[in-house]
């Protein structure tokens, strides 16, 4: 196994270009520098320069919305299995460079090795699914009428907009990049400015395999500036967003006047319940892991745990000594459970929760303090003797912070697992079928777990309800989204044509 200082080795290897070059635009298959300057990405782990990084504006997103207009035609008629053919040699990029990749994101984000090396392939994976798709994508239904033959197809959109976050950039980049490409869409990417250096990797790789210019664009840049900017650029059909629920409403916004179709996938305060029937200790170790992996940064994290009264006292018991016992360091170190923040904003805005958390009245019985001297990093932190009124229980933290709450019944339960603006996952642990089945039908989420922490099935939808999303990735609905139907009546015989004007 590669230790911390072979990782550390390895890295400095794959960063020495981007020190000595920083990072461009990539626009029609060439390089630009930003109208905008350039901005520093720096890394949350030590808080070091890592390079310049082009900013991008108006005038690059239009020269990349042009870009793939122009390409958009020679994509889109490309036959669907020389497409599937670039597809599969993008993943095969991908996971040739999987350790470049997973070591740069670590770096950039202060993800976790331990998760992060398997980001990459799942990344990969994702391309593979995708290509698997091409050929049927455009496949549609004959709908026989009495004197018709009606048939459906769907067609590509055209150029999309495609905005990523910072917290798994390279694989969540490929989530919604992969299906655009496989329904023949051209894509116009701004990853977020906090994590730029895989997306530069992931042009690189699909360009490696053979994808003609300007089908993937990619422009750096704030999300004021260069998000603008796409959302209201009359050629991109169609925005996919990843991110905060406050960004999408501006993005809806923004896309108004060029009457944008949207997909959001947007933020969460899930809850995570666990009833005294339970099998309690593998819904100990799905608690923790659904909250703490990934630095707590995800959206479907399960931030809020409700615990049966019965239990609870037990149940949060050994939750603390588990929590105490992560461990919290650096990034590339493969023991390591959690990294650092991803930047000093966010820190700022996390580690403040300790202190609303006591102001409510909760009691921090895990962490609630920073860890280090240098870098953005927190102890893991559990909150007890919380309510669901608690700033604590109801506004998005995105760290490694789990909010405790009691209840007593199933009723009270569902009634605080419900009482959220967001509605974007949820998981039930307990052995009674039936409550299972009465619990997850009035459950508001999107996507629902029982017995079991987030596990991702590809053809299955990926979304949320209220604030936390609007529209479904994964499998046939990614296509719904990149596509059009069409709908062809061919008429079968003469049927009777109603005449006006006629004498």
């Amino acid at each position: 196994m590669a230790t911390l200082n072979d990782n550390l080795e390895k890295l400095d290897g794959f960063l020495a270009r981007f020190r000595a070059h920083g990072i461009k635009n990539r626009i029609a298959g060439a390089d630009r520098d930003g109208g905008g300057g350039v901005f520093a990405s720096v890394s949350p782990v030590d808080e070091s320069h890592i390079c310049d990084v082009a900013r991008g504006d108006a005038g690059d997103i239009d020269a990349a919305a042009q870009a793939a207009h122009a390409a958009f035609a020679e994509w889109r008629d490309m036959p669907a299995t020389q497409r599937r053919a670039i597809l599969i040699r993008i993943a095969e990029g991908i996971e040739a460079r999987a350790e470049e990749i997973a070591l740069c994101e670590c770096w950039d984000t202060g993800q976790a090795y331990k998760f992060m090396s398997k980001a990459a392939l799942r990344g990969a994976e994702n391309f593979r699914y995708f290509a698997d798709q091409v050929v049927q994508a455009r496949d549609g239904q004959h709908l026989k009428s009495p004197t018709l033959m009606n048939i459906t197809t769907r067609v590509p959109i055209g150029p999309v907009g495609v905005i990523t976050p910072w917290n798994t950039p390279f694989m969540l980049s490929t989530w919604k990049i992969a299906p655009a490409l496989a329904a023949g869409c051209t894509v116009v990417h701004k990853p977020a400015e906090a994590s730029p250096l895989t997306a530069r990797l992931l042009v690189e790789i699909a360009e490696d395999a053979g994808l003609p210019p300007g089908v993937l664009n990619t422009v750096n840049g704030f999300g004021e500036e260069a998000g603008k900017a796409l959302c209201e650029h009359p050629l991109i059909r169609a925005i996919a967003f990843v991110g905060e629920s406050r960004t999408g409403s501006l993005i809806t916004k923004q896309g108004a006047d060029t009457l944008k179709r949207n997909h959001l996938e947007l933020g969460g305060k899930n809850p995570v319940i666990v009833f005294d029937d339970a099998e309690l200790d593998r819904a100990l170790d799905a608690v923790i892991f659904m909250i703490y992996s990934i630095n707590g940064e995800r959206c479907t994290s399960s931030s809020r745990l409700l615990v049966q009264d019965t239990i609870r006292a037990a149940f949060e018991a050994r939750l603390v000594e588990r929590v105490n016992a992560i461990r919290v360091g650096h990034p590339l170190d493969p023991k390591t459970e959690i990294g650092p923040l991803i930047s000093q904003e966010h820190y700022d805005k996390v580690t403040g929760y300790f202190d609303t958390a006591k102001a409510d009245g909760a009691t921090i019985a895990a962490g609630g303090a920073p860890a280090g001297d240098t870098g953005y990093f927190v102890k893991p932190t559990l909150f007890t003797d919380a309510t669901n009124d608690m700033r604590i229980a109801r506004e998005e933290i995105f760290g490694p912070v789990l909010t405790s709450i009691p209840f007593a019944t199933e009723d009270e339960a569902l009634s605080i697992a419900n009482d959220t603006p967001y509605g974007l996952t949820g998981y039930v642990w307990t052995n009674d079928l039936t409550r299972a089945l009465r619990f997850t039908d009035r459950l508001e989420a999107g996507m629902i777990w029982v017995n079991s922490e987030n596990v991702r099935h590809l053809p299955t939808p990926f979304g949320g309800v209220k604030a936390s999303g609007i529209g479904r990735d994964g499998g046939d609905w990614s296509f719904d989204f990149y596509m059009e139907q069409k709908h062809i009546g061919l008429a079968t015989g003469q049927h009777k044509i109603t005449k006006l004007g006629a004498l």
